[in-house]
């Protein structure tokens, strides 16, 4: 009887890497997350009391089992002296600092950059903040204020009705790009030996989402319509009422795609019609070919159109919600889901399922090696290897400088 191959390792590349987070909420922890789902070491710092987006409810109560799986915790508090002394040892001892406080609150505490390099050049540290430094930087933002302000909540919603995305988008790519820019630096510190302060920002990165709709206005003087409201270059590229109801997105967004699309469902003569035989003919006529189709398609099922779509090699999307993903054939099939334990709320110790990021490390989804954290942990075990004497850590937990 043959023995079954060894399990491969998951590739964990930044293996050895320290990395200190003083972060909540979506924007420091998914910066966080990335390096951790990489193989870092992450030490998550709460404040005595935990961190408050464990206790967020409602349409927040999501933000903190999402974000924090593979990383360990440690409570500190900041405002005593002993506890303040703590969090720089071990800011001091790390890689990567992280942070996504107000501007001037870690100088408070001497742990800015400009004072944690002093002690160790080779550091790099990550501000994640609403603007980079400039006129708007003392404001208070948050993904709604961003989106708001930067265009994109234009671009969502109906013309006169501005809509915010119906994600965190700035917030997780607010973090992602951090993270780019974190490891951009250590690529830069194994040359120069130096390590250096990076910055991201909520702001600048939804400027950056909209930047097409800003060279759309360069380049041709006619400011981007929203989105629904928007000309489509392509005829079709919509989502279509069918029978009894449902809703689906179809597309055939060229020439070829035009003539499979009759093809497939079986529309002989608008595929013989020489008024739409070029795209944008059929642009121009959008209005009436519309029409047309959703009188048509009104014979089929969303189901049936989703299976003569996929035959045919043809653009669709049934129009699911975020919860129907739980069972998604493709994503349970990948290991694009992965098992997490709660550690707060009414359902904490229970198990569920979450989001692995969407890439491969040598054909490996990055998954969860580390439960997102209970509140303090691993204090103990982070103050150990730091150095510190058992009767030193109890004496810190009876003063409630750490937890």
């Amino acid at each position: 009887m043959s023995t079954p191959p060894p399990a491969r390792e998951l590739p964990q590349p930044l293996k050895g890497l320290k990395v200190v987070e003083f972060t909540h909420m979506v924007m420091g922890p998914t910066c966080g997350m990335v390096l951790a789902d990489l193989g870092a070491e992450v030490i998550k710092v709460e404040p005595i009391d935990g961190d408050r987006t464990r206790t967020l409810l409602g349409a927040g109560i999501g933000f903190f089992p999402m974000f924090n799986r593979n990383k360990f915790s440690v409570q500190i508090d900041l405002h005593q002296g002993a506890g303040a002394a703590v969090a720089r040892r071990l800011a001091a001892s790390a890689d990567v600092v992280a942070e996504n406080f107000k501007p001037g609150t870690m100088v408070k505490y001497g742990l800015d950059y400009a004072a944690l390099s002093k002690t160790n050049p080779r550091l790099i540290y990550a501000s994640l903040k609403g603007f980079l430094p400039g006129p708007y930087d003392h404001r208070t933002a948050l993904d709604e204020v961003v989106q708001m302000m930067g265009g994109l909540a234009y671009m969502t919603g109906r013309p006169g009705d501005p809509l915010r995305a119906g994600s965190s988008v700035n917030d997780i790519m607010g973090g992602m790009f951090g993270a780019i820019a974190i490891l951009g630096a250590l690529i830069q510190r194994g040359v120069s030996g130096r390590g250096m302060e990076v910055q991201s920002a909520l702001y600048e990165n939804n400027v950056f989402l909209v930047g097409q709709h800003m060279l759309q206005y360069a380049i041709t003087g006619q400011p981007a319509a929203p989105m629904p409201a928007r000309i489509s270059p392509w005829a079709i590229y919509d989502v279509f009422t069918v029978k009894d109801g449902e809703q689906i997105f179809l597309a055939a967004v060229s020439d070829a795609q035009w003539l499979t699309f009759c093809d497939a469902l079986g529309f002989a003569d608008l595929k013989a019609d020489p008024a739409l035989a070029k795209n944008n003919d059929r642009v121009r006529a959008r209005p009436t070919l519309l029409a047309e189709l959703g009188r048509r398609l009104q014979a089929f099922g969303a189901a049936e159109l989703a299976r003569r779509f996929e035959a045919a090699g043809l653009p669709f999307a049934p129009i699911m919600k975020p919860v129907q993903l739980l069972d998604d054939p493709h994503l349970v099939a990948t290991g694009g889901l992965a098992d997490i334990r709660l550690t707060d709320g009414e359902r904490a110790g229970t198990t569920v399922k979450t989001t692995l990021f969407p890439f491969t490390l040598d054909g490996q989804r990055p998954g969860v090696r580390i439960n997102p954290p209970r509140r303090g942990e691993h204090t103990r075990d982070v103050l150990t290897a730091l150095g510190l004497a058992a009767r030193e850590i109890d004496a810190l937990i009876e003063a409630r400088a750490v937890a």
